[in-house]
């Protein structure tokens, strides 16, 4: 292979064979055992939940097919440049999302935050598996537990189809014991008095499927507030148990582990996606939720909330922003073409959720059709479409275990992909920062434990309503900060000259203009554009039609500072310890990276030094001195 020395006014061809590798410094750490295994692993870390039951909820409520516009947009404006930052990045470094940024210790901070953001999506994320995990075999019966109204769960709202007039005859008392204290639905009361004096309470009741109340009355046992915690579900401890020693088993010896879990974890959801999509699309109603789904409504491009939505589902289906995808590249080999992965994984990633759409919608058309209402009462965002709409729709099916098994199988295995890489990019970010080379099983085994006992609140009774909590204000606000930092840590402060010097040793040529305006102007610029969108938007977090109470909103804010609090506090603590007389010498030190920053192999360290700007040079080979270090550094 050839490497371009980019050194010098000319320009000299170094013959560079990568075959050993894994020969020199890099194999303490290792490598992918192939080019596939990386690619495999961010497919299977982007394509999450929300592909599956948010981008197609979004896809329907943002005009249809005129939603895929600003979409996929922002897919090229945001989504490629960051994933190609990141990846550059790790790869160059060959270090995780943590000590990477001793490209600029200034900003170190940003690797504790995409840390801390992921551990506290990880408590949350694996209850989600957990639930699959519990429906999956829920589903191994002849007869499905939500198909039916005459369970002990169920109430006289319990209805199959269309709208239930059940009349209810007993006491007021009954009625308030039965109805009131659950909150179900609308309920019309109408009370007669009998010839013998007794009360006769009639009810008209709303109808509520038997899905929903499996879900809510029997699988949560949802109380009616987070005041009210209740008691732990037992039947689902041992399903989380289960989620987090799986993703132990996946991780347990790190990418040779991982690596060759993702061969299935990548690959089987596109199986049961086609195999669901052809039973869906044979279903009568079916072509109806297509059309709902893809059928353009121009008019929604006028609205600045659809092109906000679309901005912000980039963050949660791309993977960018969460530190995972730099430590992945981390492993792969000096002159790995990231160029070209950081074009085709993030279209891979918006196919799927456009596929996973088709998917979704065919049986929402079906589900309506059954049902006799409007496609826009069947739609639903979140848990409520995996765990309520999709497992109704499949009671209708002939041999509906089969179909449940599979779709929640489907669920399941998406679910640990991300989850696994997640766990890893964490594990792994602790060992590259504390020299914990030796002990990457226990730091693994350690974090896993920890997890596990922080999710299990969220098991009890009331734990929707703090998952709730977490998911609304964990991840959007400290994503946003994170990228934007991230775009002006790399262009700005460590030099687009010298990060395009750095892509040029890896894969022999530098990135065109087009890459250089994203990251310098584009990008940012978008994501400031969606943080104010999030600004203006928000309101505090919900679930259904209950009103969290001030305590729980605060709860929630702070879990969000306490994600991105890490960059300032960071970037104080390194001035105010760097040793230099003055405030501006400080920052000019700071803005260099560490003299252990570059490519781990020797060989490719030396090509990389001699690309540095004289001053730089001078600071990695410790010959700078706090003189020098004032004089500004080129662009």
């Amino acid at each position: 292979m050839e490497i371009r020395n980019v050194s010098g006014k000319s320009e000299k061809i170094v013959n560079y064979d990568d075959s050993n590798e894994s020969q020199d410094g890099a194999v303490a750490r290792g490598n992918w055992s192939g080019k596939l295994e990386f690619l495999l692993s961010c497919l299977t870390f982007a394509v999450g939940l929300g592909n599956i039951w948010r981008f197609p909820y979004l896809c329907y409520r943002n005009g249809g097919g005129a939603f895929l516009f600003p979409y996929l947009l922002f897919v090229a404006l945001c989504a490629m440049p960051l994933f190609f930052l990141e990846v550059a990045i790790g790869q160059f470094g060959s270090l995780s999302s943590i000590a990477t940024w001793k490209l600029s210790p200034l900003f170190k901070g940003i690797g504790y935050s995409m840390t801390l953001l992921v551990f506290v999506v990880n408590i949350y994320y694996n209850v989600i598996v957990a639930w699959t995990i519990y429906f999956i075999f829920a589903s191994f019966t002849w007869t499905l537990p939500w198909s039916t109204c005459g369970n002990s769960w169920n109430t006289p709202q319990c209805s199959l189809i269309g709208q239930a007039n059940t009349t209810s005859n007993g006491t007021v008392d009954y009625l308030l014991k039965n109805f009131t204290a659950y909150k179900i639905g609308n309920i019309n009361v109408s009370v007669d008095v009998a010839d013998n004096g007794s009360t006769l309470v009639n009810t008209t009741l709303r109808r509520v499927s038997p899905s929903e109340e499996y879900w809510s009355r029997y699988v949560l046992n949802i109380t009616d507030g987070i005041e009210y915690m209740g008691s732990v579900q037992w039947k689902l401890l041992p399903c989380l148990a289960a989620a987090w020693m799986v993703v132990f088993l996946c991780i347990i010896k790190g990418i040779r582990t991982s690596g060759k879990v993702v061969y299935f974890t990548a690959t089987f959801p596109y199986l049961i996606l086609t195999i669901l999509l052809i039973r869906g699309v044979t279903l009568p109603g079916a072509a109806d939720g297509l059309k709902y789904y893809l059928i353009p409504k121009w008019e929604k491009l006028g609205s600045f909330k659809v092109w906000g939505e679309a901005a912000m589902q980039i963050f949660y289906s791309s993977g960018v922003g969460w530190g995972a995808v730099g430590t992945m590249a981390s492993y792969n080999t000096f002159n790995n073409n990231c160029h070209r992965d950081s074009i085709l994984i993030p279209i891979m990633n918006a196919g799927t959720s456009l596929f996973a759409g088709l998917v979704i919608f065919s049986i929402v058309g079906f589900m309506a059709h059954e049902t006799g209402e409007s496609i826009e009462n069947v739609v639903t965002q979140g848990p409520g479409l995996a765990f309520v709409v999709y497992p109704e729709a499949v009671t209708k099916l002939p041999a509906a275990p089969v179909w449940s098994v599979l779709f929640f199988t489907m669920v399941l295995t998406v679910g640990i992909g991300s989850q696994f890489t997640m766990v890893q990019s964490i594990a792994v970010s602790v060992v590259d920062e504390f020299n914990l080379s030796n002990r990457k099983v226990l730091v693994t085994a350690i974090l896993c434990i920890v997890e596990f006992v922080l999710g299990l609140p969220m098991i009890m009774q009331g734990g929707m309503y703090v998952l709730q909590v977490m998911d609304w204000y964990a991840v959007t606000f400290v994503i946003m900060i994170v990228a934007f930092t991230e775009c002006v840590a790399v262009a700005w402060i460590y030099g687009m000259n010298q990060f395009s010097k750095d892509i040029e040793l890896m894969i022999g040529f530098k990135p065109c203009l087009w890459w250089k305006m994203c990251w310098r102007f584009l990008t940012p610029g978008l994501v400031l554009f969606i943080f104010c969108f999030i600004i203006i938007t928000h309101v505090p977090v919900t679930y259904g039609d209950y009103t969290y109470p001030d305590w729980a909103i605060g709860v929630g804010w702070i879990l969000a500072v306490v994600s991105f609090v890490p960059i300032p506090v960071y970037a104080c603590y390194r001035i105010y310890n760097t040793d230099a007389s003055t405030f501006v010498q400080r920052l000019r030190l700071l803005r260099m990276p560490e003299p252990s920053w570059g490519p781990s192999l020797e060989k490719n360290r030396e090509l990389y030094i001699s690309t540095l700007d004289e001053r730089v040079k001078r600071h990695v080979l410790g010959q700078m001195d706090l003189d020098s270090a004032s004089i500004p550094l080129k662009q």
